[in-house]
């Protein structure tokens, strides 16, 4: 076997633990547009100060049917919040990167349920975030894939 096969494999190993590592201890890596797991909606994930927020920026289907206007959030339990727009929304809110590929202390606002939960956020790779929402502990809730979008 020639000499240059392994130096290459080297080399091509030192890069993606070099790429790993970046994308490990990068608190911003998280920044930009996510599509959810069901494909209805875009999520811009932005930061302000030292904590992470998201909103929606996009949706599949942005309009009631009945009124032909934006979605309102009606199913939110405080009637003043009950004539905001959806699109546009700030669905995740306060999270804060704690170590390696993890956001956590946030909460996640759920337009369909009118829910809020506490919320991690768990990256897997560049273009793979995994959003776990949750009541009381971890254990007890639901995660969705979501993937980068470059753009809306």
């Amino acid at each position: 076997m020639p000499k240059s096969i392994p130096i290459f494999f080297s080399f091509l190993l030192l890069f993606l633990s070099v790429s790993k590592v970046s994308l490990a201890n990068n608190p911003d890596a998280i920044l930009g547009y996510w599509k959810t797991g069901e494909g209805k909606g875009i999520i811009h994930i932005y930061k302000q100060g030292d904590t992470y927020f998201g909103k929606i920026a996009n949706m599949k289907e942005p309009n009631d049917p009945v009124t032909g206007k934006l979605k309102l959030d009606v199913k939110n339990d405080n009637k003043q919040l009950q004539t905001r727009t959806i699109l546009g929304l700030v669905n995740l809110r306060n999270f804060k990167f704690v170590k390696q590929n993890l956001w956590k202390e946030g909460n996640i606002y759920d337009p369909n349920t009118g829910n809020d939960y506490s919320c991690k956020i768990t990256m897997i790779d560049n273009n793979t975030i995994e959003v776990r929402g949750y009541v009381g502990i971890s254990i007890l809730g639901r995660t969705d894939t979501w993937k980068r979008q470059n753009s809306l």
